[in-house]
């Protein structure tokens, strides 16, 4: 029951992202399935937690945004890591700097390393104050650097269930640019989401899970006629293919399909239909690697 009860909040939650708005509250009734499970299991799956001591409190899962290298440019995509934690926020921040990668290794973080957060997130003055250390010069191009920073927009946002503007502190002060690149002499507010984040994402199951035949995937995608196509490989060659739909076209809407599998080691693909025929922006993709067991 528990772990039926945590797949219709991930569901739920993963239904409640898109667009611009945040993330809802995860309730916390249930111990989520993790990428780690050595059972196999057809139940989302989430990103195990990198943070070695979790705060007091309730486990939940929080919205960590990564960057991903595209041929359409830098976009952020996200994961959803169990956590124990009273306090999302931090907690999700921490998780965004706990590594040079999330679960997925095609999710990278670009904050230098020794970065961390210093004090507890917070609100102040209609904005959510994050205040970070270890943030010294790096070398990244605009470009890489604005998007770094909606990195951490889009967590802390997403965590809080929150569009408010983030006010971001370096070593306890205000600063009046990050990298030579950001401004942030006013809080930052979150970038327009079909223009930071990917299109398409594969939200369970996580990467590297080992999972059963029956393949539940499920995602959020913002696609031309809630159309995501998908694909099976199995050491680069393709065993199936099909279509699933969005809930909506053409804005962030959760999807889902199921796919019987023999047992093996697969990639799992996603990727927006292209209208254009090739004529518009390169087309946009996810991929997870699993293990059926």
């Amino acid at each position: 029951m528990a772990r039926q009860m945590w797949a219709l909040v991930l569901l739920t939650l993963v239904a409640g992202c898109g667009g611009p708005t945040a993330e809802p509250v995860v309730p916390s009734s249930g111990t989520p399935e993790t990428s780690t499970s050595a059972a196999p299991s057809t139940s989302p799956s989430l990103a195990p937690s990198s943070t070695s001591t979790p705060d007091a409190g309730e486990r939940v899962a929080v919205p960590v945004y990564y960057v991903a290298e595209t041929p359409a440019g830098f976009r952020l995509q996200r994961e959803f890591h169990s956590v124990v934690t009273s306090d999302p926020a931090s907690a999700a921040v921490r998780e965004m700097l706990a590594g040079p990668t999330g679960a997925d290794p095609d999710y990278r973080t670009y904050w230098p390393p020794g970065s961390a957060l210093r004090e507890p997130v917070h609100r102040e003055g209609g904005a959510i104050v994050v205040d970070l250390g270890g943030v010294g010069p790096t070398r990244m191009g605009t470009e890489l650097a604005e998007v770094t920073v909606q990195q951490l927009v889009f967590t802390v946002q997403g965590a809080l269930q929150s569009t408010d503007p983030v006010r971001l502190l370096v070593d306890g002060a205000p600063a009046h640019d990050l990298w030579g690149a950001v401004d942030l002499t006013a809080p930052v507010g979150r970038g327009d989401p079909y223009a930071v984040r990917s299109l398409v994402q594969i939200d369970s199951p996580a990467d590297g899970a080992r999972v059963g035949r029956e393949v539940e995937v499920r995602g959020e995608a913002a696609v031309f006629e809630a159309t995501v196509l998908w694909e099976v490989l199995r050491d680069g060659e393709l065993v199936q293919k099909g279509v699933a739909s969005t809930a909506e076209g053409q804005r962030f809407a959760p999807f889902a399909f199921t796919v019987t599998l023999e047992p093996g080691e697969y990639t799992l693909r996603i990727r927006e239909d292209d209208p254009s025929g090739g004529e518009g922006r390169p087309v946009l993709s996810d991929d997870k690697r699993i293990t059926v067991a």
